[in-house]
Formats: C-alpha cells, structure tokens, sequence
C-alpha cells in the first residue's frame, strides 16, 4: 500500500492537474494506494501522524509527498516513527530544492515510476528548528536574513496570488526577491554550536542552515553538504557591497562563490542562531514568521528516503 499526500496548490495550482494524471496511472495498473488532498496550512502535518502513527516493526509504510519543498517540510514535521517508513517524493513545486540536491528525477511521471519499482533508499538527516516557541522539521534549509524576508513577503503579499492565475508564480520570487537585495539592511548575527563554538559577525545579509547542498530554487550555497552525514552546513555571508553581493549570489548557482571573502562555511550538529533585531525566519522555503533567535539540532533518527 502507498500513502500519498498531495498539495493540489502546487506549481502555481498545477499540481491537481499532475496528481490526476498519476492516480489514472496508479488506477489503470490497480496498484493500492490511498492519497489526501491538503485543504490548507499545516494539514500535511496532520495527515502524516495520522497516517505514521501505526508504523513499526512489523507493519512498514511508504509515504509519498506531492508538492514542493514547503509540502515536504510540513509532512516531515509530522512524521512518527522514522525507521519504520520509507519516504517517497514526487516533485510538483517552484523550487524543488530537496529533489536537486538529492538527484531525484525531476518530472512527476518518472518520479512515480522511481517509487514504485526502486527498492533503493538512503538514510536522510531530518534537522528541526525552534523558534519563537514552535519546534518544526525541516529537508532543506532553515535561516534569518535575505532568503527568510523574500520568503516572509511572499507569504503575506498578494503578488503572489496574482501572478498565480497568470501561470508566472516564479515571477513573484524574483520581483521581491530583486527588491529584498537593494533594501534590506545587514544586521550583526552571533552563532553558538555544539562544538564550543562562538561567533559574532557583522552586517550580515543572510545565514542559511542547511542539510542540502542547495536552496532558494538551486543557489548552491552548501557545495559539500551531505544530508547523510549527520551534521548540518552553515552558511553565512558579512560585509559585502550591494553589487558584490549580487555577483557572490550569482556564482553560487554554480558553487564557486566560496572563495569570496564575506563568505563562511561552518559545520556542526546543533547551532544556536541570535539576531541583533527581529528579521524574518524561513524552513524549506516557507515563513516562520519574524524574531530575533533560533536552534537547529538533528533528530536521532534518520529517514529513509526512496531513490534510483
């Protein structure tokens, strides 16, 4: 039996239409499934404890999300009982950071093809964030700084929405995104970690968390990350100019921003991240909402997750 829980609002609402497409295929081979539409925020968490609650030894299940790194973010979230589910991914998002990073295929009708005929899977680190009072799972990344505001924005304006019906959802990110990189002011970031480490870095533009190597919809930020090492990249970049800054962004798309100086790269297994004023938040491309501190630690148990 599959369990799949898919996200019909993604790819700007085209993920329905995908989703209708692969259960006709599920249907036509009479191959058992079950599968849940989310109706809105938060709901993906709530079907995958349902669905995970009853997971264990001797009743194993394959778990299938439909959607983006936001819809895997949430499913993760509520997962119970890791070592008992085999986690299967279909990637109907923007970004898709998480099936990038992990070269999973890119088109739906061969990802589903991946789940059903692979026996192949890797252990995957499972990082969560806590911040303002709520601890959350996450795939990809988490941090405080430009990539949180582009996303924070997102979330609350209505360009987003309007470009949607127009099929230009991506146009939103960049829009904002180009606005976010002129205006928004550097601020000091102080980093504790496991390993006795402590740092203050000044005017710093963005610190990403990360247990892939990219985010933001294929920035390369973490070049050497491994999401099966059990440690987490840190990523910060301080003191650069808006042009410079534009140019490090860039050449991160390709992995060959970390020779900027400005540039850190940090590893560890649990990071205390505290702002010197309240900026954004983001987990897998999704708001946290705004605040001034965060930890991230790894959860003792890997998932196992359905590749090639």
């Amino acid at each position: 039996m599959y369990y799949f829980i898919v996200n019909p609002n993604s790819r700007s609402g085209k993920g329905a239409d995908i989703w209708k497409a692969l259960s006709k295929s599920l249907d036509q081979r009479n191959i058992p499934y079950q599968a849940w539409l989310t109706k809105c925020t938060d709901h993906a968490t709530e079907l995958a404890e349902k669905i995970s609650a009853s997971a264990d030894e001797t009743h194993r299940i394959t778990l299938i999300a439909v959607g983006g790194d936001g819809t895997i973010q949430e499913v993760l979230t509520g997962l119970k009982n890791l070592p008992f589910v085999r986690f299967g991914y279909i990637p109907t998002g923007s970004g898709n950071d998480f099936c990038r990073s992990m070269q999973l295929p890119g088109r739906p009708e061969k990802a589903l093809e991946t789940i059903l005929h692979s026996e192949k899977t890797v252990p995957v680190d499972i990082s969560e964030i806590t911040c303002n009072g709520f601890t959350s799972r996450f795939a990809v990344s988490c941090g405080i700084g430009f990539d949180a505001a582009v996303c924070h924005e997102i979330s609350v304006s209505p360009l987003k929405k309007a470009l949607n019906h127009l099929g230009l959802g991506k146009l939103a990110y960049l829009l904002i995104g180009i606005r976010q990189l002129l205006s928004l002011p550097p601020t000091s970031i102080s980093i504790d970690t496991d390993a006795d480490m402590e740092c203050t870095y000044d005017k710093v533009f963005l610190t990403a968390v990360m247990n892939q190597k990219y985010e933001g919809g294929g920035f390369r930020f973490c070049p050497c990350a491994d999401p099966s090492d059990g440690l987490l990249d840190v990523f910060v970049v301080e003191g650069m100019g808006r042009l410079r800054l534009i140019f490090c962004l860039f050449l991160s798309i390709f992995g060959r921003h970390t020779c900027f100086r400005g540039v850190h790269l940090l590893r560890c297994q649990k990071i205390r991240v505290k702002s010197s004023k309240s900026l954004a938040i983001h987990r897998d491309g999704e708001s946290a909402g705004l605040g001034t501190e965060f930890t991230v630690s790894l959860t003792k148990e890997k998932l196992q997750v359905i590749i090639p």
